[in-house]
């Protein structure tokens, strides 16, 4: 069994009809930019390296919602966007659950945010107050 690091995702415009994609253990940034893949429901970028810096996460998951209509599983683990209190002590079950509110802001249509189903009060939260749940802590 070999492993390929991917570098460039230019291939995937040939597969229209892709339905799971498992982009783990890329080295993968917040420049990360797919063709646009109608049917793909499920998209695990697990252990890459999305972070939360500045807007640009924002422009990520603005892309995805642009590119991928159809996501209903999302996974993230694993990068620094995804704050995780077992890895970061700084981080908390808090920071989680606003992570996942600003996402499911962006992203409406997700069934999954990385183990956990989305919740109805999730939902209804992330419509209210998704957009400000970009939370930075001060140091």
């Amino acid at each position: 069994v070999a492993f390929v690091v991917c570098r460039s995702l230019e291939g995937l415009k040939t597969f229209s009809y892709l339905e799971e994609l498992i982009l783990d253990n890329n080295l993968l940034g917040n420049d990360l930019l797919l063709p646009r893949l109608p049917h793909l429901h499920t998209l695990t970028l697990n252990k890459n390296q999305i972070s939360f810096q500045r807007n640009i996460c924002k422009i990520l998951l603005d892309h995805l919602a642009e590119v991928v209509p159809s996501l209903q599983y999302l996974s993230l683990l694993g990068n620094m966007a995804c704050p995780n209190e077992l890895i970061c002590k700084e981080k908390d079950e808090d920071d989680y659950q606003r992570y996942r509110y600003f996402v499911l802001h962006k992203l409406t249509n997700l069934k999954f945010l990385d183990t956990r189903k989305v919740t109805r009060r999730e939902r209804e939260e992330a419509l209210v107050r998704g957009a400000f749940m970009k939370v930075v802590k001060p140091k």
